[in-house]
């Protein structure tokens, strides 16, 4: 489903594209354009995916990158680490979570929430920071390439602590909620 034909106007102006640029991008004419915006106009379902099929490229071309935001250095930790050694790492570090690692492959997450639900179940909460973080790890973070969008990081962020950024299946980077409130202040 397409957006209603007012927002191509608002669109344009905010890509401070003029009604000509625009028109030209998108295989229109300018009055077509003006028509539209002005509401005189009720154009073809193929047009009008055309424009918004424009607007949406020269969006996401304009929108910050997953290599904009993401922080180079990942701590992680080795999936045979106990977990006592990830609790640690999360108190010098002030992180949350943490990638579990395999070497170079990543297998795994370590989250403060997953460790005290485990603490929580457990009979024996002590024998918890002696296992290896393989026992209680969860599912690997989501990955990303370093050119995805924002906004398709923003909505993996909805569901998961942190996303991993790779390139060419070397991890470059991790993101997590954080950073994303960061891009408020700038």
């Amino acid at each position: 489903m397409l957006p209603p034909l007012e927002e191509i106007g608002r669109r344009r102006r905010l890509l401070a594209l003029s009604q000509k640029e625009l028109a030209k991008l998108s295989g229109v004419s300018q009055s077509m354009i003006a028509k539209i915006e002005s509401g005189r106009i009720s154009p073809s379902y193929l047009k009008t995916k055309a424009i918004f099929d424009t607007l949406e490229n020269l969006e996401r071309r304009n929108e910050m990158k997953a290599r904009d935001i993401s922080h180079a250095k990942v701590i992680g930790i080795e999936v045979q680490d106990p977990v006592a050694k990830g609790v640690r790492i999360m108190r010098e570090t002030g992180f949350s979570q943490l990638p579990v690692f395999n070497g170079n492959q990543i297998v795994g997450s370590l989250t403060e929430k997953g460790i005290l639900q485990r603490l929580m179940s457990s009979p024996r909460p002590d024998d918890i920071s002696k296992q290896p973080v393989e026992k209680i790890m969860e599912e690997a973070f989501p990955i990303v390439g370093e050119e995805t969008p924002v906004s398709v990081i923003s909505a993996l962020l909805q569901y998961e602590p942190a996303v991993l950024v790779t390139k060419l299946g070397h991890v470059r980077g991790i993101i997590t909620k954080a950073d994303l409130l960061k891009m408020v202040g700038t």
